[in-house]
């Protein structure tokens, strides 16, 4: 696994960091460190996994934007109470939901939300990247925190 992700450099993280960030089940948390493990640059792994993640949010953010309420409603069998519920909750607190995208599992959906609601792009794109860099520079320092070289 070490070789392979030697092999794939920061193309690799850069890219994987970019299809975890939009609707492909994937971690990319798990990637930054396996980078890290071996032997990456903490700053350049940073870099490339901020930058495709926030990238891949973007594009879901995007899809989003794209989406219809027929659409969801039909498709997805999302009542329309259902859906002027959650525009209520994307209203209330608008692009700082952004600052979440990067939580597993909701963090795409919500980017997608994000989107369909047409909530400011500036903000939320800013607010995405301020949340993503935080995630994975986190998890930068927690490797460099208890790393011990054992290779």
């Amino acid at each position: 696994m070490l070789e392979l992700l030697k092999g794939l450099g920061y193309a690799g993280i850069f890219t994987g960091s970019f299809l975890a960030a939009t609707v492909v089940p994937f971690s990319s948390d798990i990637l930054v460190v396996g980078a890290l493990v071996a032997g990456s640059s903490p700053l350049l792994t940073f870099i490339f996994a901020t930058l495709g993640n926030w990238l891949g949010g973007l594009t879901s953010y995007y899809v989003g934007h794209l989406g219809k309420w027929e659409w969801i409603e039909r498709w997805f069998r999302v009542k329309e109470e259902t859906l002027e519920k959650h525009k209520d909750l994307i209203s209330r607190h608008g692009s700082y939901i952004a600052l979440l995208t990067w939580l597993p599992f909701i963090g795409d959906l919500l980017a997608i939300a994000l989107g369909f609601y047409k909530v400011s792009f500036i903000k939320s794109a800013t607010f995405m990247l301020i949340g993503k860099a935080l995630r994975f520079l986190f998890w930068i320092l927690l490797y460099s925190f208890f790393h011990v070289n054992i290779f």
